[in-house]
């Protein structure tokens, strides 16, 4: 099995942005845990921070593997392009937030992905994308 994980803007500075918020571990040391996690699984990873390439790499993997884990980020609630990104590709999406949008600021309630996508893990830090591939394994089977 094939799987993408692309990320949004500000998440290749997890482990040093909002501790309190994000926890302190790098991406990259967590990727690697989940690599070894699931060996039978490839994984592709992407983060940008420029919605256009977002955009291009949904639309990139969406032809090329069996599941995207998306955490859009900020974009989350500001990207109609992102939410028709979704919506054009047939791969599975599963959108993952490591923070729990709905506990923080009103504006980050709006999501232009929940509806696209496959379902959402919302709130349960990084253990959020551990649980979109368990969701998109089983889906495959």
């Amino acid at each position: 099995m094939k799987l993408a994980i692309i990320n949004g803007p500000n998440l290749n500075l997890l482990g040093k942005r909002e501790p309190g918020i994000y926890g302190d571990a790098s991406f990259e040391s967590f990727f690697e845990q989940l690599r070894a996690k699931f060996p039978e699984v490839h994984f592709d990873y992407f983060q940008s921070n420029i919605e256009g390439e977002l955009v291009g790499a949904l639309q990139q993997y969406g032809f090329e593997t069996d599941g995207i884990i998306l955490n859009p980020a900020a974009y989350t609630h500001t990207s109609v392009a992102i939410g028709d990104a979704i919506a054009s590709i047939k791969t599975p999406v599963v959108e993952v937030h490591i923070s729990n949008v709905h506990a923080r600021e009103e504006f980050r309630k709006l999501s232009h992905v929940s509806a696209k996508a496959a379902g959402s893990i919302i709130g349960l830090g990084l253990k959020g994308y551990e649980l979109a591939v368990h969701y998109l394994l089983d889906a495959k089977k």
